[in-house]
């Protein structure tokens, strides 16, 4: 789908200057050429990992050569080649509603040395991802994010939610569906195509989320070089009545001192429909010789906890994980389908200046917006930073609430409208990390 090759676009010649004037090189990095392996060792030490051997380094270049990487270096360092700033970029469609997507400018392995901290290089990567993004003509970008303190400064805000769940299986008697198909065990071998097709169905049906890539079905799957538990890696699929595939748990389990506590870890629980999504949570709770599940990136309230005699069995710990920043207004609007008609203007502040203004958002009754320019409309106004804008964009949460925080203003009824509007069809959700 992606209409924008980041891998042909130039650098920001205004970060290039501002890195220059405090004495640093801002480049692209060639995933097959001499700057790779360095890149990765910063990358590294950024988020606290150990250093590629040189197989884990080759299965990382699969997927980073289609990406853009850069680097900022400092020339006079004892490690010259050693970037100490990173950042990767890529564009990938996001579901906006069912069916719906929107090419967004996907931002990665944002690194700054501790050593080099406060000299503007993070400034400099960010808006450069940005400058370039805008010119390019995306009207989004996103990121999933380690710290929730840094990125706010440069308009993005949380627009999905996961949540990390473990279950007590010994409190947690089945109390959900019985699915009419069946679950059968599958090899490794083959392991990450299955994946990435169950993902696929149900991606495009989920508002928030991306497709994945190789290398990330590669590691769910346990045949990526470095991985410790991949002798462990285990999978079932789900057939429906019709013998097609629509869902996939891959996990491994960890032993206990006790035989009969062992505990099983989700790698990826992907399920097209109720059905599949009962089964397999079936299968996990009913595993022999496990007392406890746990599974990450769920949907912010878990369907297991409706499938149980004791939802309290289920402990769901709720984090923001997609955060995503609006630079085209009238595009990234217009992406989606609405709920409700809705006839207002959001005036809309934006230090960076990509989104700044004042939109007339009218949707129709078939749940389709025109965003234009609101010149002389006489429609309400409701006020609100780009940041806000980024996290109502899929109706991921509420304007009230907004309005309730101090990020919006405007009337109830205006609010209440943008509330109804924006509902979405379904959560949304970002269930892997880019």
């Amino acid at each position: 789908m992606a209409s924008i090759d980041p891998l042909t676009l130039p650098l920001d010649d205004t970060s290039a200057a501002d890195l220059a004037a405090n004495g640093l090189d801002y480049a692209r990095v060639d995933a097959d050429g001499p700057g790779f392996r360095p890149f990765q060792r910063a990358v590294a030490r950024g988020f606290l990992g150990a250093e590629s051997s040189d197989d884990e380094a080759e299965n990382a270049r699969l997927t980073l050569r289609t990406r853009r990487l850069t680097g900022v270096f400092d020339r006079s360092a004892i490690e010259p080649e050693v970037p100490v700033g990173t950042v990767d970029s890529w564009v990938a469609p996001l579901t906006t509603s069912p069916g719906r997507q929107l090419d967004m400018w996907s931002i990665s392995a944002v690194t700054v040395a501790p050593t080099h901290r406060r000299r503007g290089i993070a400034r400099a990567m960010l808006g450069g991802e940005l400058r370039t993004a805008a010119a390019a003509g995306a009207a989004l970008a996103g990121l999933t994010v380690t710290e929730a303190t840094i990125y706010g400064r440069w308009g993005f805000s949380p627009a999905t939610w996961a949540s990390d769940v473990v279950v007590d299986t010994r409190r947690a008697r089945w109390a959900g569906p019985t699915a009419p198909g069946r679950l059968d065990f599958v090899p490794r071998e083959g392991l990450a195509a299955r994946i990435s097709a169950v993902h696929e169905r149900v991606r495009v049906q989920r508002p928030g989320s991306v497709p994945g890539w190789d290398g990330r079905w590669r590691g769910l799957a346990g045949t990526a070089p470095g991985d410790k538990e991949a002798e462990k890696v285990r999978a079932v699929v789900y057939r429906d009545t019709e013998g097609v595939e629509r869902g996939i748990l891959v996990y491994t389990i960890a032993e206990a001192e006790s035989f009969t506590a062992h505990e099983l870890n989700v790698r990826a629980l992907f399920a097209d429909g109720g059905e599949a999504t009962a089964a397999l949570w079936r299968f996990a709770i009913e595993h022999d010789l496990v007392a406890q599940v746990k599974a990450w990136l769920q949907p912010p309230v878990p369907p297991v906890q409706w499938m149980v005699v004791d939802r309290r069995a289920v402990t769901a710990t709720l984090t923001d994980h997609q955060w995503l920043r609006v630079l085209d207004v009238p595009q990234a609007l217009a992406s989606r389908r609405y709920s409700a008609p809705l006839d207002v203007v959001l005036r809309v502040s934006d230090p960076l200046g990509f989104a700044e203004g004042d939109w007339h958002v009218r949707v129709d009754d078939g749940g389709e917006a025109l965003v234009e320019r609101a010149g002389d409309a006489s429609a309400e106004v409701v006020t609100g930073g780009v940041n806000a804008l980024g996290s109502l964009l899929l109706g991921g949460v509420r304007a009230s609430e907004l309005a309730e925080a101090g990020a919006l203003g405007g009337s109830a009824h205006a609010l209440a409208a943008i509330d109804r509007s924006f509902a979405p069809a379904m959560t949304p959700l970002l269930d892997i990390w880019y």
